[in-house]
C-alpha cells in the first residue's frame, strides 16, 4: 500500500538521488500505479511502499525496463483493492523509479522522482496491471511581477511555517529559498505541507502555476494561523502552570516568614476567625459539636483541597444564621388595630382573628410564669391560613401583621415548586448544594423569628425530585418545627418562633395532612360598596401617587367608581378596578403634561370617554328573553359567579342530550332535573306526549370551561320547566341549589360568594336552599338589604318564584323561529 514518510525521511532520499542522471523521454503509453492517501507532484522525490500482487508485479516489470518510468495516479474513492479507471482522477504524475528495496515481509521500498504532469486519454489495460495512453499536461509558468511577488511571499510564509512547526527542518527552508522555478516551489512546499487529499489534488489540477501559488499562500496561512493560535494556548497554559508553581513556592517562603517572625500563616489565621465565629455566634449544642469537627477536619487540610472551600462554605453558612437574634415583639394590640385598619377596609373577622393570635401571644409574654423567657414568647398556635379569590389582600394582611409585631418579613412564593430540595436543601454530597430557601431566607431575614409568608401554597407540584406538601408538614407543625433539621446543615434549626401566614385560592389541591395544621380564614370578594369604600380610602390615593398626580388634581365621585367597578370589571378583588384607576390616572397625567390645567373631576361620561366603550354589560335580561334559559350561581376559585342554562327541543323520540364540558355529579344532577320534571308533567301543565315525541338538548355555555358539582340541579329543573310550559324565567333572579329525585332542595357551599356574583350582575332576587339560611348572616348588610332572597324546600318554590305565571304563545316561544326570536329582542330593547 503506497504511503509518504516524513520529511526527514522524505530528505535523506532526496540527498541519495544522483544528481547527474538525465531525464528520460516519456512515451505515449505508461503502466498506472494507484496511490492510496497520497499525491506525487512533479520535480519531487518521494518513498513509497508497494504491497499489493498486481501493484508488484508492474514495478518488477517497470524494474526491467531501460527508463524505469511509472505513472502514478492517486485514488478518488474509497476502493482500493482492484481500483479500476473510474476509481482514479484523471490528472497524474509521470515518475521515474530510482531506487527498489525488497523487506522481509514480501512489500517493496521505492523511491521515485516526479517528473512531469500527465493527463489520462484512456485506458489500453487492466490486466495483469493499469495501462493508460497518457498525454503531458505541463503548467503554464508566467515570468510577470505578480507571479515573483506571489512567490516571495510563499517563501515568507513558509518561512514562518518553518519556524512555528517543530516537525520541518531548517534545511528545507534553505532549498525553498534556492528554488527559481515557482511550480517546484510550490511542488516543494506542498510535498511538506499538511493538507488534506482532496486539497493536494486539486493544486496538482491547476493548469497555471499563478494560480497554484494563489491556492498554496491560502493553504500556508490558514496552517500558521493554526500553528500560531496552538502555540498561543501552550503559551498560556505554560504561563498557568508557572503561575501556580510560583504561588507555591511564595506560600512556602511566606510560611517560612512567618515562622521566622512568630506569626502565624494566612490558614491559621482564618481557623482561628472561624473559631471565635463559632463561639460567638449562640449555636445549639448539637450545632457547636459539629461545626468544631468540621473546623478540625479544616485544621489537617490545606487551603488547596477541594474538600477545604466546601468546609468553608458550611462553616459560613453555621456562623452567619441567627441562631439566638430575635425581634421584639409590639404587642401592643390597640396599635396592632390600626395598622390593619390603615392598611386594609372592613375584613372584620379576619382582623379579629389576627388580633387574637397577638393577644394570645402578649398574655403569655406577660404571665410566663414557670416557664423560660423563650418559651413563654413562643405561641404555638394554629398556621394561619387565609384561602381567598385574588386581589382581595391576601398577602398585604401578612404584611400587614409583621408591620403591626414590628418584624422582619418575607414571602416565598410556593406556586410551581417541584422539588422537595428547595424546602430542605441539598445534601453536602452534592457539588453546589445549598441549603433551603427557608434557612436561606431566616439568613437574609438576620433574625429567627420573621414573619413568613408562604404565597400560593395550593399551587405545589409533585414529581419524580419529590413532594414539596410533604416537606412542609413538618415546617407547619408547631409541635415539630423546633427541631426543622435542613439537608444541607444536617443539625437542628428552631422554627417555633417563626410566624408563618399561608395564602391560597382554593383548598381543593392542598393535601388532607397539610390543611389539617392550617387554621383556614376564608376572604371571600368584596361588594360594590366595600369596593367603593377601598377606592376612595386606598386606590385612588395611591395610583395618583405613583402616576405623579396631587390629591386635589383629580377627584372621584361615588357614581364615577361604580361605573368602573361594574362596566369595566368583573371581579371578586379590587386588582383590576386599581388597574383600570391607574389608566384614568395616567391619562390625566398626559393632559396636564399637554399643557390643559387641573383640577379634574372623574365623572360616569368621563369614565367612559377616558376608558372607552364597557367591556361587561348586563346580559341576564336578553338571555332570559326566551322560555328554556335560567339563570344559575357557581362557586370558582377566583371568586363566584354567574351561568346560563340554556334547554331547547326538537322532534325526536325521547331523547335527552347534555352537553358543556360537565363532570360526572354535573350529568346526574341534570338527569335528576330531567326525571323529576317528567314526572311532574301534570302539575307544570304540559302532556307527558310532549316529551315523548322530542328530543331535548340542555346545554351550560362556555363549553371550554369543565364544570362539575350539584348545585346547578334547580337551575337546570327550572330551565327545563321553563321550555317544556313556555314560561319565561324572571330575569331579575338566579338560583342555586341540589335537588333530589323526589324534589327535595339539598343545601350547598360557597353562599357568600355566589350571592355576591348575582349582586354583582345587577340581580335582585336569589333563591337559596331553606337550610342555606345560616349563611345569609355571613353577607355584608347592606347586600342583605339590597337583595330579595327566597328559600326553597322543594323544586316547586323554585318554579313559583322563579317562572313567570303565564306562558307565552308556542309560536312565539324562539325555538326554531327565529323571526320570533328577533321581534322579542326588538320589544325587549
Amino acid at each position: 500500500m503506497p504511503i509518504t514518510n516524513n520529511d526527514d525521511q522524505e530528505q535523506e532520499l532526496q540527498d541519495q538521488t544522483p544528481e547527474n542522471e538525465s531525464n528520460p523521454t516519456i512515451p505515449s503509453e505508461l503502466p498506472i500505479l494507484p496511490l492510496k492517501g497520497v499525491v506525487v507532484y512533479p520535480l519531487t522525490v518521494l518513498p513509497l511502499n508497494v504491497g499489493q500482487a498486481r501493484s508488484l508485479r508492474l514495478v518488477d516489470d517497470v524494474v526491467k525496463e531501460t527508463n524505469r518510468l511509472i505513472g502514478l495516479v492517486t485514488i478518488k474513492t474509497d476502493k482500493f483493492e482492484d481500483a479500476g479507471p473510474e476509481d482514479l482522477y484523471e490528472i497524474g504524475t509521470a515518475a521515474v523509479i530510482h531506487r527498489m528495496l525488497r523487506a522481509p515481509d514480501g512489500t517493496v521500498r521505492l523511491i521515485v522522482q516526479g517528473m512531469e504532469r500527465i493527463r489520462i486519454k484512456e485506458y489500453s489495460a487492466l490486466e495483469p496491471y493499469l495501462k493508460a495512453r497518457i498525454e503531458l499536461a505541463p503548467e503554464k509558468i508566467d515570468k510577470s511581477v505578480e507571479t515573483e511577488a506571489l512567490t516571495r511571499n510563499t517563501v515568507e510564509l513558509f518561512r514562518k511555517l518553518v519556524n512555528l512547526s517543530q516537525t520541518l527542518p531548517e534545511e528545507l527552508l534553505m532549498a525553498a529559498m534556492n528554488v527559481e522555478d515557482p511550480r517546484q516551489l510550490v511542488y516543494m512546499i506542498a510535498t511538506s505541507l499538511r493538507m488534506d487529499l482532496k486539497q493536494a489534488q486539486e493544486l496538482l489540477e491547476l493548469d497555471d502555476a499563478h494560480d497554484k501559488l494563489v491556492r498554496l499562500d491560502a493553504l500556508l496561512t490558514k496552517e500558521v494561523d493554526v500553528l500560531e493560535l496552538g502555540k498561543k494556548i501552550s503559551g498560556q497554559a505554560q504561563a498557568e502552570m508557572e503561575k501556580t508553581q510560583r504561588e507555591y513556592i511564595l506560600r512556602e517562603q511566606m510560611k517560612q516568614i512567618q515562622k521566622e517572625l512568630g506569626e502565624g500563616s494566612e490558614q491559621e489565621a482564618e481557623i482561628t476567625a472561624y473559631d471565635k465565629k463559632i463561639s460567638e455566634a449562640g449555636m445549639p449544642e448539637e450545632a457547636e459539636k459539629e461545626a468544631r469537627r468540621e473546623l478540625d477536619r479544616m485544621k489537617t487540610m490545606p487551603p488547596a483541597a477541594a474538600e477545604y472551600h466546601v468546609i468553608k462554605t458550611y462553616l459560613d453558612w453555621l456562623v452567619d444564621l441567627p441562631w439566638n437574634v430575635t425581634t421584639e415583639d409590639n404587642l401592643d394590640i390597640p396599635n396592632a388595630r390600626r395598622i390593619l385598619d390603615e392598611d386594609h377596609y372592613d375584613l372584620k373577622e379576619i382582623k379579629d382573628r389576627i388580633l387574637e393570635y397577638l393577644a394570645v401571644r402578649k398574655l403569655r409574654a406577660e404571665r410566663g410564669s414557670g416557664q423560660s423567657d423563650e418559651e413563654a414568647r413562643t405561641y404555638r398556635g394554629s398556621i394561619l391560613t387565609l384561602v381567598g379569590p385574588p386581589g382581595v389582600g391576601k398577602t398585604s394582611l401578612g404584611q400587614s401583621v409583621a408591620r403591626a409585631l414590628g418584624r422582619k418579613f418575607i414571602r416565598m412564593s410556593l406556586g410551581g415548586m417541584h422539588d422537595e430540595a428547595e424546602i430542605r436543601g441539598h445534601r453536602r454530597t452534592y457539588i453546589g448544594a445549598m441549603p433551603g430557601r427557608l434557612i436561606q431566607s431566616i439568613k437574609r431575614a438576620g433574625t429567627k423569628n420573621p414573619v413568613i409568608m408562604l404565597d400560593e401554597v395550593d399551587k405545589v407540584g409533585a414529581d419524580y425530585r419529590g413532594d414539596p406538601s410533604s416537606a412542609l408538614l413538618e415546617v407547619l407543625d408547631p409541635a415539630q418545627n423546633k427541631t426543622f433539621r435542613d439537608h444541607y446543615l444536617d443539625v437542628d434549626f428552631d422554627l417555633s418562633q417563626v410566624i408563618f401566614i399561608c395564602t391560597a385560592n382554593t383548598l381543593e389541591t392542598i393535601s388532607g395532612p397539610l390543611r389539617d395544621r392550617m387554621e383556614i380564614l376564608q376572604l371571600s370578594g368584596y361588594t360594590d360598596y366595600e369596593k367603593t369604600q377601598i377606592a376612595k380610602g386606598y386606590l385612588i390615593p395611591r395610583q395618583l401617587q405613583e402616576n405623579g398626580l396631587k390629591p386635589e388634581e383629580a377627584t372621584f365621585d361615588d357614581q364615577a367608581i361604580r361605573t368602573i367597578i361594574r362596566d369595566y370589571t368583573r371581579e371578586a378583588g379590587v386588582r383590576n378596578l386599581e388597574r383600570e384607576i391607574g389608566r384614568v390616572a395616567r391619562k390625566l397625567a398626559t393632559k396636564i403634561a399637554e399643557g390643559q390645567q387641573p383640577p379634574f373631576e372623574i365623572t360616569m361620561d368621563s369614565v367612559h370617554e377616558l376608558l372607552g366603550k364597557a367591556r361587561f354589560y348586563n346580559e341576564v335580561r336578553e338571555r332570559t328573553e326566551t322560555p328554556g334559559v335560567a339563570t344559575g350561581l357557581a362557586w370558582t376559585p377566583v371568586g363566584g359567579d354567574i351561568l346560563f342554562i340554556e334547554a331547547t327541543r326538537m322532534p325526536g323520540g325521547k331523547g335527552f342530550l347534555v352537553t358543556g364540558q360537565l363532570g360526572d355529579v354535573m350529568r346526574e344532577s341534570s338527569q335528576a332535573a330531567y326525571s323529576y320534571v317528567r314526572s311532574k308533567s301534570k302539575e307544570l301543565g304540559f302532556e307527558p306526549e310532549t316529551i315523548e315525541k322530542s328530543d331535548i338538548h340542555l346545554h351550560i355555555p362556555e363549553g371550554a370551561t369543565p364544570k362539575d358539582g350539584p348545585s346547578a340541579g334547580v337551575t337546570m329543573a327550572t330551565a327545563l320547566a321553563s321550555l317544556l310550559t313556555n314560561r319565561r324565567v324572571k330575569d331579575n333572579i338566579a338560583m342555586t341549589g341540589e335537588i333530589t329525585l323526589r324534589g327535595r332542595v339539598l343545601p350547598v357551599g360557597g353562599i357568600k360568594e355566589k350571592v355576591l356574583a348575582a349582586h354583582r350582575a345587577g340581580l335582585d332576587t336569589v333563591i337559596l336552599p331553606n337550610r342555606n339560611e345560616r349563611d345569609l348572616d355571613d353577607l355584608p348588610e347592606e347586600i342583605r338589604k339590597e337583595l330579595t332572597f327566597v328559600l326553597a324546600e322543594r323544586v316547586e318554590d323554585v318554579w313559583n318564584a322563579a317562572l313567570e305565571p303565564k306562558a307565552i304563545p308556542a309560536e312565539m316561544n324562539g325555538h326554531g323561529n327565529h323571526e320570533a326570536e328577533r321581534e322579542m329582542t326588538n320589544s325587549l330593547n
